[in-house]
């Protein structure tokens, strides 16, 4: 019976508390890995909303294109002038 109650003790005093120092070894590094992931979440989310104007860009590139011919026919009209 005495037995008993040492393997109780050593289960009490050594096991239990060895168990639970490595469960937060673990679980520490998990919190802080479910913190990054969440503000990796937000962040790109709010990304996500600068990227509604990508569509107009192609828009943009012919304008600019259009304008540099613009641009080309009107130096050529000036140096007529001149």
């Amino acid at each position: 019976m005495g037995w008993l109650w040492v393997g109780d003790a050593a289960l009490i005093f050594v096991v239990i508390p060895f168990v639970l120092f490595w469960l937060n070894k673990v679980l520490r590094p998990a919190t802080e890995i479910k913190k990054y992931a969440d503000d990796i979440l937000q962040h790109g989310v709010a990304l996500t909303g600068t990227l509604d104007a990508v569509p107009k860009l192609a828009t943009t590139v012919e304008l600019t294109s259009a304008a540099r011919g613009l641009v080309g026919r009107y130096g050529r009209a000036l140096e007529k002038l001149l």
